[in-house]
């Protein structure tokens, strides 16, 4: 009885975060409240469904391609596969964690309303405070590169529809559209925004897919990949960053009126993601070959038309999404380390969150590599939060045989038990460890390197075509023209240096 009494404490509490600040004033305006339960509140298992699809993907699907080219098709494929898998097993552990975490605190009367969990609370919770110190240093610093590789991704594809400004300056306009995300309150408030998201990146996938195809292969189209090592790993842990998306599980699961029911929802996600990844990715990577390996943005080979148009200006909003929901969790953090979090003034918070957002914006403009600086990520940051930490987690937190015997969910038989959870969790912590942080880590810096050696730090226009001649030489004979026209552009960087 006892048991039942605390699964339905779980249920009513976890309506979760800002119900108080939210209900007032919409009473009795019927139309008003529906609309805003349709477009504003969300806490049910689809609403969960469509943050994690829409937020897995994003930006990435546009370097798919590029990894390809490193990869060669076949290890793509098998590494789109195996991350995806692992992705969602990582997923499913957090989940079990946080529900763990969440009903020992219920029975001790601990109330949740106002607050939000998040995944350095779990672990400080379960494990102590070293774990917490731990696992808030990676998750923050990879969700702050997280939202500033949405910024980049920004000015990377407006590009692609208006060359008059270059990358950095499209870099500061949409930081400051980027920072009016500090008015949304919680992960309840992105209902609407996380099924449109889901929309547009289905959109520019299948955009991908068909233009590609519809274009054929280019004249002499090489597959060459894999070549070099630096370059394979450097693709596989761009792959590892791709399934790397549930740094935010926690916060999404607690937007949910029922957690319990999270733990399939993130391979369901996976698997409608894989839907869009592989064809897209499969599709451009045959048409194009190794000329990606110069074009980490798929959108740069694809020939321009109005569909081209709609699926930039798409991926651009969705950006938009994806980057408040990157900082939302660091809003949290910034909030409860300067003991903001419980205050019910929606404006005072907007304007205690401000300083998150402008470190975000400094970095996007000194390393505006988009496509390398995935992979670093990935296989420095990435490779910790998402993998490694949630599996010793849980190696850690069920230990002791008492542990697992009042386990609030005990594993799958499918899974093979206990024994069996243990064996994956190791062989996860351990596949990670060598091929994602060990190799990816090496080859993705040394690319990283290599794009600041080329391009250099600050730099203006990232991967841009050359700019043409000055009028002004025809002066000169057209041959003498010609002649000093690479030296005389050594400045701007040439296209051909991008992404080796």
């Amino acid at each position: 009885m006892a048991s039942s009494s605390s699964d339905k404490v779980v249920e009513t509490v976890i309506a979760g975060n800002y119900v108080e600040m939210e209900s007032e004033g919409g009473k009795g305006k019927d139309i008003k409240t529906k609309l805003s339960t349709l477009l504003w509140h969300g806490g049910s298992v689809y609403d969960a469904w469509f943050s994690c699809a829409s937020n897995q993907v994003a930006q990435v699907l546009l370097t798919l391609p590029y990894s390809f080219s490193q990869l060669g098709m076949a290890s793509g494929i098998a590494f789109q596969l195996l991350y995806g898998l692992l992705g969602s097993w990582t997923a499913y552990l957090i989940s079990i964690l946080y529900v763990e975490y969440r009903t020992r605190k219920e029975r001790e009367k601990v109330n949740f309303r106002n607050h939000v969990i998040q995944w350095f609370e779990v672990l400080d919770g379960l494990l102590g405070k070293h774990w917490r110190n731990v696992g808030l240093a990676f998750n923050c610093t990879f969700l702050l590169f997280g939202s500033v590789i949405q910024l980049i991704a920004c000015a990377s594809n407006i590009y692609y529809i208006n060359d008059n400004l270059d990358k950095r300056t499209w870099t500061y306009i949409f930081g400051a559209c980027c920072a009016t995300t500090v008015f949304i309150p919680s992960f309840h408030n992105y209902r609407i925004w996380s099924f449109l998201g889901l929309v547009m990146t289905t959109y520019t996938a299948w955009y991908l897919t068909v233009a590609s195809l519809l274009h054929g292969q280019v004249e002499g189209v090489k597959h060459s990949g894999p070549t070099k090592l630096v370059l394979y790993f450097t693709g596989a842990t761009n792959i590892l960053y791709t399934f790397g998306g549930h740094a935010v599980t926690v916060e999404i699961m607690h937007a949910m009126w029922k957690p319990q029911k999270f733990k399939s929802i993130y391979l369901v996600a996976t698997i409608y993601v894989l839907t869009l990844t592989l064809p897209s990715a499969a599709a451009v990577y045959w048409a194009f070959g190794d000329m990606l390996l110069n074009h980490s943005n798929a959108f740069a080979l694809l020939p321009r038309s109005p569909f081209r148009d709609m699926a930039v200006i798409l991926m651009l909003i969705h950006q938009f999404i994806t980057f408040g929901f990157a900082c939302t969790p660091l809003y949290f953090v910034w909030e409860k380390a300067i003991g903001m979090h419980e205050c019910k003034s929606l404006c005072k918070r907007a304007l205690v969150r401000l300083p998150v957002v402008i470190p975000i914006w400094f970095l996007a403009i000194i390393f505006p590599f988009f496509g390398p600086i995935n992979s670093t990520v990935g296989s420095l940051l990435v490779s910790f939060t998402v993998y490694i930490i949630p599996a010793l987690a849980h190696i850690f937190t069920f230990k002791s045989s008492s542990a697992r015997q009042n386990a609030v969910e005990q594993p799958p038989k499918f899974m093979g038990r206990w024994v069996g959870t243990y064996v994956i969790n190791v062989f996860v912590v351990i596949w990670v460890l060598v091929v994602g942080f060990g190799f990816g880590g090496w080859a993705s810096m040394v690319n990283f390197i290599h794009q600041i050696d080329t391009f250099g730090l600050f730099t203006k226009c990232y991967q841009c075509p050359p700019p043409p001649l000055p009028h002004q030489l025809n002066a000169t004979a057209a041959a003498t023209a010609a002649a000093p026209s690479p030296h005389h552009h050594s400045l701007p960087p040439l296209q051909h240096h991008g992404g080796h």
